[in-house]
């Protein structure tokens, strides 16, 4: 397998009223699952070998962070997750010959919108994902 480039990688959010997952347009680059897996000290005082020793502990699946230009559809979808307590379902669909996809629940936590003086209006979306990210072979979006 080779190294694929990031052109082509959609960033899409399930629509619970239309029953389909719609395309965020504008997206310039995705960073993140940032997953963590946290762990526990179990050294003793009698603990051999001189090293301390550790158990695997919960794992965080960390946040997603979406840096697109502002485009008023996309920006009212991030906006709308943002308002409600509900978890909501998203998806990134790779462009590799797999169509790859990373699935997962999250909650809009930060919505910053740049408006500078000498560039594009653009959005910086956190997701904070709760639960397991779920990698998966073909795009559960049809076309990308």
């Amino acid at each position: 397998m080779s190294a694929i480039s990031g052109v082509g990688t959609g960033f899409f959010r399930w629509d619970v009223n239309t029953g389909v997952w719609d395309k965020i347009a504008q997206v310039k680059s995705i960073a993140g699952p940032t997953m963590t897996r946290a762990f526990i000290d179990t050294t003793t005082l009698d603990t051999t070998g001189g090293y301390r020793t550790f158990i695997a502990g919960f794992r965080d699946p960390g946040q997603i962070t979406l840096s697109m230009n502002f485009e008023r559809e996309g920006y009212e979808a991030m906006k709308l997750d943002f308002e409600v307590e509900e978890v909501q379902n998203y998806q990134i669909v790779l462009p590799d010959t797999d169509s790859t996809s990373l699935m997962f629940e999250g909650l809009v936590t930060e919505l910053p919108l740049n408006i500078p003086t000498d560039d594009v209006v653009t959005a910086d979306v956190t997701i904070k994902v709760t639960g397991q990210v779920n990698l998966e072979s073909g795009s559960q979006s049809g076309s990308v």
